[in-house]
């Protein structure tokens, strides 16, 4: 068995795939079955944690965010996400390269893929399965949404269960962290982990280059491009 040497961790939404609109329509009706109150405002999505997002929705519309009431709110989104699930493809799509990337690094000796991403475990099951993305994907060692408020503290959360689960230390220049916002870069540069970013979402390559990014790429497209971000000077 080949001893990993790169630890890659995905975000979802606007890296892997394009689903606008769809969180801001299962929050209406999560909200809805557990506050019985109408989606009035919604906060910025990008590259924050469901944690964020949930208290932020729960108190702009008069509701406490209780630990108790944040679990409600999630279990209703997942709820909303499961029914949903079957026809989820329907509502967007997988993005240019996610998937040649995801194949690529999977027959790439070394490799461990998984998530740092803002979204539930539940959640993320449905996005990238919808898309036929999640068989080279380890869900059992990814950072959450669920976890903080904090995007960085993902960041180590799944370094940590990678490292159990494999039995070798992933030193943080081993870790490539791969998103689509400034959040995304700084919960890698946080954690002393390679931030490669892709101008897939709301921000522009300059933006992400300001951030810090290593490497910004206009998209996943350009496989050789996404190795070489990726892999650095490892062959």
């Amino acid at each position: 068995m080949t001893t990993p040497h790169r630890l890659v961790l995905w975000d979802i939404d606007q890296t892997l795939v394009d689903l606008r609109g769809v969180g801001a329509a299962w929050y209406t009706t999560a909200l809805a079955e557990v506050a019985g109150v109408e989606l009035r405002t919604l906060p910025n999505f990008g590259g924050r944690t469901e944690r964020a997002i949930s208290a932020d929705i729960l108190i702009s519309h008069g509701v406490e965010p209780t630990e108790e009431n944040v679990r409600k709110l999630w279990l209703a989104l997942i709820a909303v996400s499961e029914s949903h699930a079957p026809t989820l493809a329907s509502s967007g799509r997988a993005l240019p390269g996610a998937k040649d990337a995801l194949n690529a690094f999977a027959t790439q000796g070394g490799i461990v893929q998984t998530l740092v991403t803002g979204n539930l475990p539940e959640i993320s099951v449905h996005k990238l399965t919808a898309f036929d993305l999640h068989e080279h994907v380890d869900f059992e060692i990814g950072g959450y949404g669920s976890l903080s408020a904090h995007r960085p503290d993902l960041v180590p959360a799944a370094v940590g269960h990678a490292s159990a689960k494999h039995g070798t230390e992933f030193a943080p220049a081993s870790v490539v962290v791969i998103g689509d916002t400034p959040d995304d870069v700084r919960a890698a540069l946080d954690n002393g982990a390679v931030a490669v970013a892709v101008a897939t979402g709301q921000f522009s390559a300059e933006e992400l280059a300001d951030a810090g990014a290593h490497t910004v790429l206009a998209d996943l497209s350009d496989l050789a491009a996404v190795r070489a971000a990726v892999l650095g000077n490892v062959n």
